[in-house]
């Protein structure tokens, strides 16, 4: 008799993946941060008491690293939003459901992408 397909990861499964985001989005959230305090100046290096020709430069710099940064912040914001989803997911046990083809996306590819909510064969197939 063939073994059945799983349809959900069991609760200690959940768990571990539970655990893999938390881990992740504590880094992810201190990322953030400190891209928000760069950006808010906190950390400043500041450029007052450089000569005014090399102000300027350094002023052209730091709009390009700013725009860079906030540009990184935003993508950081969008990575924690998705591990906050993947969290959610876990709490109502549809953690690790392909939402295209309804198959467990493999537990391998969830400990590297913890937020992944596609196959590898569903995103080949996009």
């Amino acid at each position: 008799m063939a073994e059945k397909e799983k349809t959900r990861y069991s609760d200690a499964e959940l768990e571990e993946f539970k655990q893999i985001i938390l881990e992740k989005l504590e880094v992810a959230q201190r990322d953030y941060n400190q891209m928000m305090a760069s950006l808010n100046g906190s950390d400043s290096n500041g450029i007052e008491d450089t000569s005014p020709t090399y102000k300027v430069i350094e002023d052209d710099a730091y709009a390009l690293s700013k725009d860079e940064t906030i540009r990184l912040a935003q993508r950081q914001q969008k990575f924690i939003q998705s591990l906050q989803a993947a969290l959610v997911r876990v709490q109502n046990k549809t953690y690790g459901i392909c939402r295209e083809t309804g198959k467990l996306i493999p537990a391998e590819r969830l400990r590297a992408v913890p937020h992944a909510t596609l196959s590898i064969e569903a995103k080949r197939n996009r």
